[in-house]
């Protein structure tokens, strides 16, 4: 099992427990079918200014399988990718896109059940001129994302693991779940009303 397919069966939820707030992208980062696969893979990182959608489709022919490329856009008036871009994607085995951004030909995204977390959908391209590197730090969703840094997405939202973390936070998510899963719901019950009633307590509650 590949570093970061270690995440498959990893909750966003839990992860986002752990990590905290700046490591989740915010809520308009969403998947754009459902029911959407978990999505998880090392960030492969692209820049594309606002218009211009030349690097992401240069992106799908180099980053390697199994890689979920993260694209910092912020555009909401042009499309980052259509139906071929992300066929081509996804046959070069591609886990998915996470994008600052939209897409178009939703319904061939769709159909290929092609993961792609994004803002929306607009029908209008972007043009192809501006050229970035690849691999560069880049800001998705409200997130710093590194290359590298492992991704997990899915319904709940997407969290990225920083990449220097990654053992120590998988440890921390598998003992975290190992221990829900021990606990009845009668046992989280008692818990969580004591833990309820001590705050309203200290609050000066009364009833």
């Amino acid at each position: 099992m590949s570093e970061t397919t270690e995440f498959a069966d990893i909750p966003t939820t839990t992860l986002a427990d752990l990590l905290g707030r700046d490591r989740v992208m915010d809520i308009g980062i969403r998947p754009l079918w459902g029911p959407v696969p978990r999505v998880t893979g090392p960030a492969f990182t692209v820049r594309c200014p606002p218009g211009d959608n030349l690097m992401l489709h240069a992106a799908i022919h180099r980053a390697p399988a199994g890689s979920v490329i993260v694209v910092e856009s912020g555009d909401l008036d042009h499309a980052l990718a259509g139906g071929n871009v992300c066929a081509v994607a996804q046959r070069r085995g591609i886990a998915g896109f996470v994008l600052d951004g939209v897409i178009r030909d939703l319904a061939e995204v769709r159909g290929a059940r092609f993961p792609v977390f994004a803002r929306g959908v607009i029908p209008i391209p972007g043009v192809k001129k501006a050229v970035t590197p690849l691999g560069e730090s880049v800001r998705c969703g409200g997130v710093r994302v590194e290359a590298g840094d492992v991704v997990v997405a899915d319904e709940e939202g997407v969290v990225v693991v920083p990449a220097a973390r990654r053992a120590d936070v998988l440890d921390a998510a598998r003992a975290k779940l190992a221990k829900e899963a021990a606990e009845t719901l009668d046992d989280w019950e008692a818990a969580h009303r004591a833990r309820i009633d001590e705050l309203l307590a200290e609050g000066g509650f009364e009833g």
